[in-house]
């Protein structure tokens, strides 16, 4: 199974492709750059989407749905917001079609033309915003705490399953706050709660940190981000978290009796993560096999292999141990599939990361044993029937951590400091992974930058001492060192 996989070495973004592929996560679709989600890589979206609605409805949150379409007005009421997406946008002029009285088909009926555009929606605050001007009149409404999952729409032109599609599937929170204090209190709990997600459920290291002005969420006063860093080097952003200010609130004119009934503005947030994050697990875990997945993750934990094929003896431990298992809240495929040999049966779930495979033939049932296969490492042992399913329970958290441990060693390994602009373009021009150096704070330098080396400001990284210095490029005072990669 794992021939038709190009090497991550040799060609890692065909391996990518091939995965991606070969794997059963996704198909191209008939409509240019979207994808039709496979079953297989449905379900990792919904573990995904599941562990997140959990802990999203555990810091109080709540979800709700707003439309796919939004007044092409809306857009125009928040200058920068606009100007984010307005090369982004897909556009519905007309709502009808017709017959071509000509002979060619269905064409568009010219009589049908809307009035007003709509857009439909590359995220949702202006259409939340909009409804927020009903939903709130007093301090007593406040905080909202909403969010949606839905699909969005952006017009990308070089798009690559998962990572960047012009269609994706994503939740987004929007929340409205009494204060300032509150808002930028929430904003950072999210950003808390995706680095959680992303390094407990992921096995994903990220580093936390906030966005350039340059790089801010269009509308923003501040973006949070987390990125990691993938096995070819370059970053990933895995995750915003946007404190709004006031910005949305006055576009819209929502406002609130404060508790000394004087008329205030509303802050706002807005956080999200999207179906990006299966691409990011396939890049940081995967290898020339195929896909390799956390427990936490994997739609299915345990597949259990009859050798050479199912049998009485071989039904009745195979049975027992998965109803064992599956009493401990884990999921078990028990592969009966006659048409396949044992072979292909082992090459398919290494191919679709199941984490732990079984294989049970009458010589394994004559020592009252199983072979235990890890699919994270390979290695394979013989375990007595007694007492496998502690032994598959604790072996599963063994895999998660260390898919984690063996993320955070690569990370190490390719993250750099810079003190010079030849030694920041050698390390560049290397594709070494994670630089940091010191920048200026201007736009312009962060420009100059990314134009002669390809390399992107990731993130001021928070929770790090400032350190006062040069920048690399400039030569100007730099207050704190940046994080810089080349980056998807």
């Amino acid at each position: 199974m794992g021939k038709g996989i190009a090497s991550r070495s040799e060609n890692y973004s065909q391996w990518y492709n091939d995965i991606v592929k070969r794997a059963g996560l996704a198909d191209h679709s008939a409509v240019r750059g979207c994808m039709v989600i496979k079953p297989h890589g449905f379900a990792i979206w919904e573990k995904i989407k599941a562990n997140l609605d959990k802990m999203f409805k555990d810091t109080g949150h709540v979800n709700a749905y707003f439309p796919l379409f939004i007044p092409k007005s809306f857009l125009s009421r928040e200058a920068k917001h606009v100007e984010g997406f307005a090369k982004e946008c897909a556009v519905v002029t007309h709502h009808r079609l017709m017959n071509d009285p000509e002979g060619g088909g269905v064409v568009v009926d010219p009589s049908a033309k809307l009035e007003e555009e709509l857009i439909v929606r590359p995220t949702s605050e202006t259409i939340i915003w909009n409804t927020y001007k009903d939903w709130i009149q007093s301090y007593r409404d406040l905080p909202v705490l909403v969010n949606q999952w839905a699909n969005v729409v952006r017009w990308e032109m070089r798009t690559r399953p998962f990572l960047r599609t012009a269609e994706f599937l994503w939740q987004e929170g929007h929340t409205a706050h009494a204060t300032k204090e509150e808002a930028i209190e929430e904003a950072e709990k999210m950003h808390e709660v995706y680095a959680r997600f992303a390094e407990d459920y992921m096995a994903m290291p990220v580093i936390k940190g906030v966005k350039t002005e340059n790089e801010r969420f269009a509308g923003a006063l501040e973006t949070y981000t987390i990125e990691a860093l993938m096995q070819d080097k370059k970053a990933l952003q895995a995750g915003t978290s946007h404190f709004l200010g006031q910005n949305f609130a006055k576009a819209f004119d929502v406002t609130f009796l404060n508790e000394n009934n004087k008329d205030e503005h509303v802050w706002a947030t807005s956080w999200g993560v999207s179906t990006r994050l299966v691409g990011a697990l396939i890049m940081t875990h995967s290898d020339d096999q195929g896909l390799v997945l956390p427990p936490k993750l994997a739609p299915v934990h345990v597949a259990i292999v009859p050798i050479p094929k199912p049998g009485p003896e071989i039904d009745e431990v195979a049975h027992k141990i998965r109803e064992q298992l599956e009493a401990k809240n884990l999921s078990v495929q028990y592969d009966t599939d006659l048409k396949k040999r044992p072979g292909f049966k082992f090459a398919e779930h290494e191919l679709k990361g199941v984490p732990v495979r079984l294989a049970i033939g009458k010589r394994d049932l004559e020592k009252r044993q199983i072979e235990v296969a890890r699919r994270d490492t390979g290695e394979k042992v013989s375990v007595p029937l007694d007492g496998a399913v502690e032994f598959v329970e604790k072996l599963l958290d063994d895999i998660q951590s260390n898919l984690y441990n063996r993320a955070l060693e690569f990370r190490a390994a390719n993250t750099h400091e810079a003190k010079s602009l030849s030694e920041f373009k050698e390390l560049m021009e290397a594709n070494s992974g994670f630089v940091k150096a010191h920048w200026d704070g201007t736009t312009e330098t962060e420009l100059r930058i990314k134009d002669e080396t390809k390399a992107t400001i990731r993130c001021v990284v928070k929770d790090e001492n400032d350190e006062a210095g040069i920048c690399i490029y400039s030569g100007r005072p730099s207050k704190r060192k940046v994080l810089f990669a080349k980056a998807y």
